[in-house]
């Protein structure tokens, strides 16, 4: 398979992953909206704006779309979904750069290439941290930012506090998106995955990724209230909701 042929099978499944993520994520697309207006605000065109837990680009592709001069360094811990990006993103040339990178690792910012990052930006990623992890991740970012920089975590933000009617609403959402989703093509996870892993150079990387996920912890259910809490603690002076949708976020935070 050529680079060519390499790079249209990418963008193929990064299409397809889009679909099926936005069958778990109801009004994906005003979601990222929220964040590229928020972006908009505060960046200027020369920027450079970090993607944590950037998966195989779909939030980079977005900023890079929008902002025809801001580059983006993307770091993720999945192999597959790396080199998957790499291909399907490789039209933006040095535009982008994706980085293999454990945000567990408490020296994590050490991978990053030496420039003033001005932003940072997630998506449905860092609900899967515990909370001592996402703590330290948060005053990692409060040190890396500069003085007016951001960072827009978009995220589902699942706890039990108690709400019921919040919750069954939540799950009848999450319910009715996926049913939308199964109706209009959308695969599965596990579908995707099986679709990625069948051609393409990321295909070699299906065993390592298996092996690094294989005893990852379960989803600690972290607040809304939380992740605010600890930006504030980390050095964002500006943290807070930005937009909502059931248990679906933005949360905005300014150092």
């Amino acid at each position: 398979m050529n680079a060519t042929a390499d790079s249209v099978r990418a963008q193929t499944l990064l299409r397809t992953w889009d679909s099926q993520q936005t069958a778990y994520i109801t009004d994906r697309e005003a979601r990222f909206e929220i964040v590229l207006d928020a972006l908009a605000a505060v960046i200027e065109s020369d920027s450079v704006v970090l993607d944590l837990a950037c998966g195989p680009g779909s939030l980079t592709e977005r900023i890079l779309q929008r902002f025809e001069s801001v580059r983006v360094v993307g770091v993720d811990y999945d192999p597959l979904l790396l080199e998957l990006g790499r291909h399907a993103l490789a039209g933006y040339g040095d535009r982008v750069t994706l980085l293999d990178v454990d945000l567990t690792d408490p020296d994590w910012t050490a991978a990053l290439p030496h420039t003033e990052i001005s932003a940072a930006v997630s998506s449905t990623a860092l609900h899967w941290l515990s909370a001592p992890v996402l703590t330290g991740l948060y005053q990692d970012l409060g040190g890396l930012l500069p003085v007016g920089g951001v960072f827009l975590n978009a995220d589902h933000l699942r706890f039990d506090d108690g709400r019921r009617l919040f919750s069954l609403l939540s799950d009848a959402d999450d319910r009715r998106s996926q049913e939308r989703g199964r109706t209009e093509g959308s695969l599965t996870w596990n579908e995707w995955f099986t679709a990625a892993t069948e051609q393409g150079p990321w295909a070699k990387y299906a065993d390592e990724r298996t092996r690094r996920f294989a005893n990852r912890p379960p989803n600690p259910d972290l607040s809304p209230d939380f992740h605010i809490g600890a930006l504030r603690i980390g050095g964002f002076g500006e943290a807070g909701t930005l937009w909502q949708l059931y248990d679906d976020y933005v949360i905005l935070a300014q150092k």
